[in-house]
């Protein structure tokens, strides 16, 4: 392709040409900022794990204290899809500085509250920007790097999460016990502010050329209110209410009622929030379908993993929460692992395969421990799932934002994720159910009321521990025979998953990125494309090369 941008007057007219892509220290520093903006995010929905029963206990909230993690799900969860498209429609740079300054509101209004009232009212506002914090990122990337390259990018992002997941109940353990629970939401307006300058400073973003747009209030509404069924079924259903009560009854049919207002909805709106037309594209549909059950197993695993460490193996929690760094550190490995080796390369199809049939391996194997199980042997097999996960998060975001132009990057993205969190929510209530139905039966049926155990309701590690051997060998066995059928059980889940993956189309990973609108950054010479310099792969298969430009 000729470049003849440098001659070129800056039009809006101008057709698609090629400019240099942007200097490599310029998107570093910019990737920086995202990685600060996504620990944020990711550590929020952790770092309260271990600090929520002195939260709780300090603002006498007991009765509350689901609410914490709830309402940072549910606030979270309903504005995924919401800054997807807003992203897409006014730009990027300004969406994503109101979701950190957002997110630092709730912190400060957390970090001062004196009642459970107060602390859940930041915590939701939190979650209306930590919804933000993610998709943004991960769809600005997509902004100022091609496709080809992502991977590495996008390897890197699910190492995040990774490490939060095993710094975030630590930090929240140190937090508690030395300078303070206010400083799990006080350390994150530095980091805002940081995140903040970041943008302020390297962020060069499209700019929305196309005057005001036309806002799907409806849609949002309606998706409001689903998600918030939904999500409340998965944290209420067999736990604070049972199944069968009333209330899930009607949060089950509000679920379905409003999805299917909202399905109405969207068929007439002009810029409707998930645009149906998503779901006409094969690769969408698999990959989504696919994270959602990913979702399932990933946190259906982690919700009850700890605990199970506890109760069997007799470690406290932090001790349990060392013993998941096993898991983490292979999930920090593939991904970036993975993310290399798509860059380099640029064949991608193979490792979300593998990855989920990995997983399947992993939960067959945690399906036959036992209580006398070798602790190294345990988390073999948590390292394991860790593998399978880092090969195909990341990749199964790539492909998505591969199948779409850049216009619908941020939609796509924010559709795909919304998804994967309603697996994770669905993943840790159907597991919690089962996994609850289950301990309660062998509990009752094992250990006679009244006896010298005490109220199988009120066991915790540090009780079990003082128990006499023989009754606490039975509660052991409880926990174990409870729990481990239910990763048999989601084994056939999985593998049906890796059967979709296989008939995903491998799109060739686009050299450059099309833009509709003008870059701050390209508009010297009115450029609307970004163009990589060729790898040594591109030299060697100018076809593919010529295939992905037109991509």
């Amino acid at each position: 392709m000729t470049d003849t941008s440098a001659n070129t007057p800056s039009t809006t007219n101008t057709p698609p040409t090629t400019a240099a892509a942007p200097n490599t220290r310029s998107i570093l520093l910019v990737f920086a900022g995202l990685m600060v903006t996504m620990l944020l995010a990711s550590l929020d929905q952790t770092i309260f794990s271990t600090a929520l029963p002195t939260i709780v206990g300090e603002l006498d909230g007991v009765d509350h204290m689901l609410w914490v993690t709830t309402a940072y799900i549910l606030a979270s969860t309903i504005m995924l899809p919401v800054y997807g498209k807003l992203g897409d429609l006014i730009g990027r740079k300004g969406l994503f500085i109101g979701a950190i300054a957002l997110f630092m509101l709730g912190s400060v209004v957390g970090g001062l509250a004196q009642d459970m009232t107060w602390l859940i009212i930041g915590r939701a506002v939190q979650g209306l920007g930590g919804g933000g914090l993610m998709i943004l990122s991960q769809a600005i990337i997509a902004d100022v790097v091609p496709a080809r390259q992502r991977g590495k990018y996008m390897g890197i992002m699910g190492g995040v999460f990774a490490l939060s997941s095993v710094a975030g109940p630590l930090l929240g353990g140190w937090f508690t016990e030395g300078i303070g629970w206010r400083w799990a939401f006080w350390m994150n307006i530095p980091l805002g502010i940081l995140a903040i300058a970041t943008a302020v400073l390297f962020l060069r973003l499209p700019k929305n050329t196309k005057g005001k747009p036309s806002l799907d209030f409806a849609g949002m509404g309606l998706l409001a209110i689903a998600s918030t069924c939904l999500v409340l079924v998965t944290t209420w259903g067999g736990t604070t209410y049972d199944w069968n009560s009333a209330i899930i009854i009607g949060l089950i049919i509000g679920t379905v009622v409003t999805a299917v207002a909202f399905v109405l909805v969207e068929q007439r709106a002009a810029e409707p929030i998930m645009p149906l037309h998503l779901f006409k594209d094969r690769n969408f549909n698999l990959t989504t379908i696919a994270g959602l059950i990913t979702g399932i197993a990933m946190f259906g695993a982690l919700a009850y993993i700890p605990t199970y460490l506890q109760m069997v193996t007799g470690v406290n929690a932090t001790e349990a929460g060392f013993l998941m760094i096993p898991m983490m550190g292979a999930l920090l490995v593939s991904s970036i692992v993975s993310g290399q080796l798509v860059s380099k390369f640029g064949r991608y199809k193979w490792m979300p395969i593998l990855g989920t049939a990995i997983v399947a391996v992993a939960l067959l194997l945690m399906s036959t421990m036992t209580p006398d199980l070798p602790v190294w042997i345990l988390c073999s097999y948590l390292a394991v799932m860790g593998i399978g996960l880092g090969m195909g998060m990341g990749i199964l975001i790539l492909i998505v934002q591969n199948s779409f132009p850049l216009s619908q990057v941020g939609t796509a993205t924010a559709s795909n994720n919304y998804f994967r969190q309603i697996g994770a929510s669905l993943g840790s209530a159907i597991v919690g159910s089962l996994f609850v139905a289950k301990l309660t039966d062998l509990l009752s049926n094992q250990i006679p009321a009244g006896g010298s155990a005490g109220d199988s309701n009120s066991f915790t590690p540090a009780v079990v521990r003082e128990l006499p051997e023989a009754i606490r060998n039975v509660i052991i066995g409880a926990y174990n025979d409870a729990l481990t059928p239910v990763f048999l059980y989601m084994v056939p889940l999985v593998l049906v998953a890796v059967v979709l993956l296989c008939f995903v189309k491998e799109k060739p990973l686009a050299t450059t990125i099309e833009r509709d609108i003008l870059p701050e950054t390209l508009e010297i010479d009115g450029a609307t494309r970004t163009r990589l310099e060729p790898t040594q792969d591109d030299a060697a298969d100018p076809a593919q090369t010529s295939a992905a430009d037109k991509a």
